[in-house]
């Protein structure tokens, strides 16, 4: 990720869970590539953890509502078996 992007981008939140998701996935290879400079990399991390917590963020709001929705009682999902699953 090119550092005037990322510097640009450092305080601003995302649209979404699902943008924020992708970008931090951008930001992990980039930063795996070891291909950035120390100060790219610096504003990389600074702008994954910043994603990271809004992501944080809304899945515990989405754990909220889903625990108005079943009466304040998270309950296991439960998951059926599929038939052409060879595991038993």
């Amino acid at each position: 990720m090119p550092a005037a992007k990322t510097a640009r981008h450092t305080d601003q939140s995302p649209a979404s869970y699902e943008q924020a998701l992708s970008e931090l996935e951008q930001i992990v290879q980039a930063m795996e590539a070891g291909q950035l400079s120390l100060d790219d990399t610096l504003a990389s991390y600074k702008r994954g953890n910043l994603l990271l917590q809004f992501c944080r963020d809304k899945l515990q709001a989405v754990e909220q509502q889903v625990q108005v929705l079943d009466g304040d009682q998270l309950k296991p999902m439960r998951v059926e078996p599929d038939e052409d699953d060879d595991r038993v």
